[in-house]
């Protein structure tokens, strides 16, 4: 084994967090967030350490450094905020601390009442190295100092002067860093705005937005739909594909093999002799009326997101301008989507592994940067597992090189791994497993998956409570209650959330087929028609419930979350709280959508604020009424036939009140 460059960098550093895979990939936060650092510091010996923070954005070239305060167990922590969008280095570096070290050791010497002269001096040699890298008045001080701890006769005033703060204070400044160890990885954090986090999207196919039954919705449609979206209380308008959709192998209602003549087929089927993944359905208007009803979006705070789904009808431009970029079958032909036994002949799937694979790659960053270009800064990705990761690691970046904006919903209800792969590579948000975990059990267990360890550092969880794709069984069978509870959870469980508009609010629960997850008459397939005015419709308690998130900043954010024990299998509780108590949500939830349950909740009143053993009060903000109630254990009682759930608001405890038991 060779040499070191300089063997007397003594200090080891491990165990940095966060850190992803060994900084292969960057953590993630929104502008304004503070980075908590952490790291393992130490040296052989006996000697202290100090530890700093360096950190300095993608531009700039000088590192900024803070120190990192000890914590225990040669465990140190430091942070530093984010206050603009783009990307953070930040690293850990360490050194033996001989001044530290020094003053630790005088002040024992002195309380053993030993003869410190010598020692004195050698705390003067070091205050004096530390003068010549310091400031001009600072170096003066220092070497003011210096001075007096060797001045004849200075006797006790010596010993005072050498165990100042504010003489350590000024040493540690000035420390002499060349042989300063630091971690062998420069680190990195994306930051984005703060709609990468917290967002509420509603879903609506532009083509079913016209007020006559049988007639195709244009954007003018779906501009007259703007109001009621945004009096729900959304900030983000989803699409799905607006471009023209393919005539060959056209699939009919319900997926038909064969369409009839009036049929629309389905809008990921993407592409015509109309146009491509750059190109406007032309039922839906123009460019020009496209334009117009994102700018009107906008006046009103909402956000138009686009899919984008990377797979071609049969009649798509690309077929022939670009054959290599498709798969061929034995029979030469091209070979279409399958999920076996499932076929889907009116899509292509593309190549990845094309040896035209390059120029594939241009071509779909090209659409991104289309679509952003034109104000999109949401694109809800679908299928992104099926394409090759290197595309990701790539194209996210060289889109949000141009676009700093721009956010990725990854639409991936795949494998765990592969899931979290995709945030890795770039990825804003995802969909998650929460449209398939129903039990106390299976929603704790997964929740504290997602917002504890290394995930939360870089997977932006989305809840779906159900999509155009998945009708999932408990909305199928459960009635009101179970819309209802499950909008509760997505929306409080996770601060980015969404739904699949009218046949959410209006509570379709027919499948295809018993035991599938697929919609009768599902939209994918036909123009709907949505009596949006039904006195069934949920559209009220959604608005609620999004004034809610709104106004309490603790539904703002995952961090903050957590679980409370119930003594009834039915019931879920759980809290949200910011780190300084301003905002505090507690909600109780009976997953029952049939019986009224109640039971008894036992309180981590350390995570709520609250003071032991002392009355507070609760206020539903569903109902307005207000309980009081005292102590960790506290009874509840819940009708799915009136409502589900609790979404509680909680005022910290004064500083009296939290510190009476203690004595204070």
């Amino acid at each position: 084994m060779r040499k070191p460059e300089d063997g007397r960098r003594r200090v080891v550093i491990e165990s940095v967090k966060p850190e992803i895979d060994c900084g292969r990939f960057p953590v993630k936060r929104v502008v304004g967030d503070t980075v908590v650092v952490e790291a393992d510091l130490f040296g052989d010996g006996h000697d202290h350490v100090s530890a700093s923070l360096l950190f300095r954005r993608e531009r700039d070239r000088n590192w900024q450094s803070l120190p990192m305060t000890a914590i225990g167990n040669d465990r140190w922590r430091g942070n530093f905020t984010v206050p603009e969008q783009g990307r953070y280095y930040y690293t850990v570096a360490g050194q033996v601390d001989h001044f530290g070290t020094w003053r630790a050791d005088l002040a024992k010497r002195i309380v053993a009442g030993q003869d410190v002269t010598v020692d004195l001096k050698n705390g003067s040699l070091l205050i004096a190295a530390a003068a010549q890298l310091a400031k001009t008045r600072d170096r003066a001080r220092l070497l003011e100092w210096a001075r007096l701890l060797v001045e004849e006769n200075a006797g006790a005033d010596a010993k005072t002067l050498a165990l100042d703060e504010g003489l350590a204070g000024l040493v540690a400044r000035y420390q002499d860093k060349k042989l300063q160890s630091r971690h062998d990885k420069e680190l990195v954090v994306t930051v984005d705005r703060e709609r990468a986090r917290f967002s509420a999207w509603y879903e609506f196919f532009p083509r079913s937005a016209s007020p006559e039954a049988g007639v195709h919705g244009t954007f003018k449609d779906c501009e007259a739909r703007l109001p009621y979206v945004v009096q729900m209380g959304f900030d983000v308008l989803y699409f799905p594909p607006i471009h023209p959709i393919g005539h060959a192998f056209r699939k009919g209602k319900n997926n038909a093999v064969s369409a009839e003549p009036d049929d629309v087929g389905s809008p990921w089927a993407i592409g015509s002799a109309e146009g491509g993944h750059t190109s406007i359905h032309p039922q839906l208007g123009t460019l020009a009326d496209f334009r117009s009803l994102r700018d009107k979006a906008a006046l009103l705070g909402l956000e138009i997101a686009l899919d984008i789904a990377f797979q071609c009808a049969p009649d798509h431009p690309w077929v022939t301008k670009h054959p290599a970029w498709f798969k061929k079958r034995a029979d030469g032909t091209i070979q279409y989507a399958e999920n076996p036994p499932k076929k889907y002949q009116d899509i292509y799937p593309l190549d990845f592994e094309s040896d035209e694979w390059d120029d594939l790659w241009d071509g779909l960053r090209d659409v991104f940067l289309y679509w952003a270009g034109e104000g999109i800064k949401i694109f809800r990705v679908d299928n992104p597992h099926t394409k090759a990761f290197p595309f990701w690691e790539w194209v996210i970046p060289e889109v949000k090189r141009r676009y700093p904006d721009v956010l990725f919903l990854a639409e991936a209800f795949t494998r765990p791994r592969v899931m979290q792969r995709l945030a890795k590579l770039g990825f804003t948000q995802s969909y998650t497993y929460f449209t398939w975990r129903n039990t106390k059990q299976e929603l704790t267990e997964y929740f504290i998956e997602l917002t504890t360890d290394d995930v939360k550092e870089y997977f932006g969880p989305n809840l779906w409570p159900n999509t155009p794709d998945i009708l999932p069984e408990l909305l199928q069978t459960g009635g009101k209650a179970a819309f209802e509870y499950r909008l509760v959870l997505a929306a409080t469980l996770g601060a980015s959330y969404g739904i699949y508009g009218a046949a959410f609010e209006l509570g379709e629960s027919a499948p295809f087929k018993p035991g599938g997850e697929e919609y009768l008459h599902s939209e994918k397939y036909e123009l709907k028609h949505w009596d949006l005015a039904a006195p069934t419709s949920l559209s009220g308690l959604i608005a609620q419930i999004n004034r809610i998130r709104r106004d309490n900043l603790a539904l703002h954010s995952n961090v903050g979350l957590v679980f409370h024990a119930t003594d009834n299998d039915s019931l879920i509780c759980y809290s949200k709280s910011t780190e300084d108590g301003a905002s505090i949500v507690l909600v109780i939830v009976n997953l029952d959508t049939v019986n009224v349950q109640s039971g008894w909740v036992s309180l981590n009143l350390t995570a709520l604020h609250q003071a032991p053993d002392k009355t507070f009060t609760v206020e539903d903000l569903l109902t307005g009424a207000t309980y009081s109630w005292q102590g960790p254990t506290n009874y509840v009682e819940l009708s799915p036939e009136k409502m589900p759930a609790h979404i509680f608001r909680l005022t910290a405890a004064t500083l009296d009140e939290a510190s009476v038991d203690d004595g204070k």
